[in-house]
Formats: structure tokens, C-alpha cells, sequence
């Protein structure tokens, strides 16, 4: 009998409504519980098939827990040892290899030195740094944010050179990442489950947090809807992301993506709303099941995006299928080239 755990912190609405819906599925003999940890042994089974990853970008502990269960063959979602690699910085420059288009971004270093270093720590740097090529670049107003930072934390709006000097004081030794701002016509926060199912929902970010999903935008063209739905699958399958959100500004018809990694994203029914909510409780108790039935004991049950395993195997990144058309012409004028070579080992042979 296959097991689906769901391992959560403050979050109240969503992990229960999610044990339910899997186990009122019944599907298979699969079931559904809260995780119960009592003890973590090195290379030990946890005891699940599934994990559903609700906590660990905050809690140290349970992200050791889940790359051991990890390594012992359970599928957890998110895969931990992807996502707490990934940076928001190497997303944005990611999402521009795959063809989606991405706000201008600078990366800085900290404005003070990280513990144990020193001025010789820093010789590869030029001082000052382009300050003006840096500004001409993104532009003001801009957006000031760490460059592995989340739920709006340390994010800074900068009107000009000097407000950006004087927050750059305040961010310490926090590495952070200069960001021109979207003036935006249209706004949408996208759920992607599995790398298959996406929901579209207007957003208004300006909006206070529990209004946010109301907007006054009214029914988006299907076509700009349609390219929002193809970015998001590009993104999820590059990036690997088995349960995420996308936002996307809409800047003159075209949609730029300006947060697209989060391992655990909102669905709490009081702020996505009861509708949205019923989709996504219903879509992670299919892709736990799915993941569960195709469970292969001992084994490695992570998901991993197309960044990996293509680099892995010394292919390139797949842009707009460009690559992979270079590919089938290349396996083509091989097999053509084997073919004639066997024609004529067989006219040698008569």
C-alpha cells in the first residue's frame, strides 16, 4: 500500500483539505496523512512513497529530513535538492536561455563583507563598480530584492541613484539584484502542477494581500492567455518544478515573468479564494497519486527539470524546440550516413 505525506507549518486550510481529497479518491489502496517524524536515521526509509514539501524553505531541519528520504527513494515534491539551489538570479537568466521573457536584472555584491573575509577576499572586483552602465541599464524607478530572497522580504522600490544608495545600506551582507520596473496593463499569478496543469488567475499585487486575487482587468484575449500557459510550461519543465506559481506583468500585450520559483506557494483558501483553492487541492491529490502509482522503491523518484539532466548529458538547453530540431536533423544525416555505409559493405561482400 503506497503512503502520501504532506509535511507543513502555519498553514491551515490546505494540507487537510489535501489529505482528504486523496483519501476520499481511494485510489489503489493510496492514502493520505500528515508526516509524523519521530526519529531520522542516515539512508533510512522514511515510511513514504510521496512527500508533499510545504515548510522546508523555512526550517533547515526538515530540509535535511527530505533530501534523506530523498536518497532512500521517496518522491518529494518539491525536489529539495533543486530548489534550495535555486536562486532568482540564475531563474531570470535561465528563463531568457528558454525563450521567456524576463525584467532587465543586475546582480551586486553585499554592501558589507561576509563573516571571515576581508578586503583581499574581494581582488577580482573592480571598485567602484559601473554604477553608470548598472543604472542606464535597468533604469529608475527600479526594484531592489536579495537574489535568493522570497515572500517579499528585504524588497526595496528605488526612485533614483541616491534612494538606491541609501537602501543598499540598510541590505547589510544580504547578496541582492537591481531590477527595472514593469509598468504593467494586466497582471496574472499561475498555478503549474506537474509540468501539465496550469490555472491562469488575474492578480492585482498592488492590492492589499487578501484582495489580491480580485481585479477589475476583466477576460484576457485567448491568444495572450495561450502564450501566458506556454511560458509557464517552459519555465516549470526547465526549471523542474513539480507544484509552483508563475506572475506575469503584461507590458504592452507582452507577458514577462517576474517571480516564477516558489517551492511552496500560497494556497490558502482565505487568500486564492474558494474557487481557485477546490483546483489546486484537486490537482496536487492527482499528481501525489500519479506519483505515488509510478513509485519505484530504492530508486530516484525526483523530479528533475530540463536545465539538469540536459547540461547532465552534454546537451544544450532545449530554446523554443530550436535545439531539439537540430537534433532529430543530426540523428537523421547519421542514420543516412550509417545507411549508406552498410550499402556498400554489402556491395564489397557480393
Amino acid at each position: 500500500m503506497k503512503k502520501i505525506g504532506i509535511l507543513f507549518g502555519q498553514e491551515n486550510t490546505f494540507p487537510q483539505a489535501f489529505v482528504d481529497r486523496v483519501n476520499e479518491k481511494n485510489e489503489d489502496g493510496i492514502t493520505a496523512e500528515f508526516v509524523s517524524i519521530d526519529k531520522v536515521m542516515q539512508a533510512e526509509p522514511c515510511g513514504y512513497d510521496v512527500i508533499i514539501d510545504r515548510i522546508s524553505q523555512d526550517v533547515p531541519f526538515y530540509r535535511g529530513f527530505l533530501k534523506n528520504a530523498a536518497i532512500s527513494g521517496t518522491a518529494v515534491l518539491n525536489n529539495p535538492f533543486w530548489w534550495s539551489a535555486d536562486e532568482k538570479f540564475f531563474n531570470n537568466a535561465l528563463a531568457l536561455k528558454v525563450g521567456v521573457p524576463v525584467p532587465k536584472t543586475v546582480l551586486l555584491p553585499s554592501n558589507e563583507n561576509p563573516p571571515d573575509t576581508g578586503e583581499k577576499s574581494f581582488r577580482n572586483l573592480k571598485f567602484p563598480l559601473d554604477w553608470e552602465g548598472i543604472f542606464n541599464y535597468t533604469g529608475f524607478p527600479a526594484y531592489f530584492k536579495p537574489f535568493s530572497g522570497g515572500g517579499w522580504k528585504s524588497v526595496y522600490k528605488v526612485e533614483d541613484p541616491q534612494d538606491f544608495f541609501t537602501k543598499y545600506e540598510e541590505t547589510k551582507q544580504l547578496v541582492m539584484m537591481l531590477q527595472e520596473e514593469i509598468n504593467f496593463d494586466l497582471y496574472f499569478r499561475c498555478y503549474c502542477i506537474d509540468r501539465k496543469d496550469v490555472l491562469i488567475m488575474p492578480y492585482e499585487p498592488r492590492n492589499p494581500h487578501h484582495l489580491r486575487y480580485v481585479s477589475n482587468a476583466g477576460p484576457a484575449e485567448q491568444k495572450l492567455l495561450d502564450l501566458i500557459k506556454d511560458y509557464v510550461l517552459r519555465l516549470n519543465n526547465a526549471l523542474g518544478y513539480d507544484f509552483n506559481t508563475v506572475e506575469f506583468a503584461v507590458r504592452d500585450g507582452i507577458p514577462i515573468a517576474i517571480d516564477f520559483c516558489n517551492p511552496a506557494p500560497d494556497a490558502d483558501v482565505n487568500s486564492v479564494g474558494q474557487e481557485n483553492f477546490d483546483w489546486v487541492v484537486e490537482s496536487a491529490a492527482n499528481m501525489a497519486i500519479r506519483r505515488a502509482k509510478n513509485h519505484k522503491e530504492g530508486m530516484n523518484n525526483l523530479t528533475w527539470g530540463n536545465f539538469v539532466r540536459n547540461f547532465a548529458n552534454d546537451e544544450a538547453l532545449i530554446i523554443n524546440g530550436e535545439a531539439e530540431k537540430k537534433k532529430s536533423k543530426s540523428k537523421t544525416k547519421s542514420d543516412s550516413k550509417s545507411g549508406k555505409s552498410d550499402l556498400k559493405k554489402s556491395k564489397e561482400k557480393k
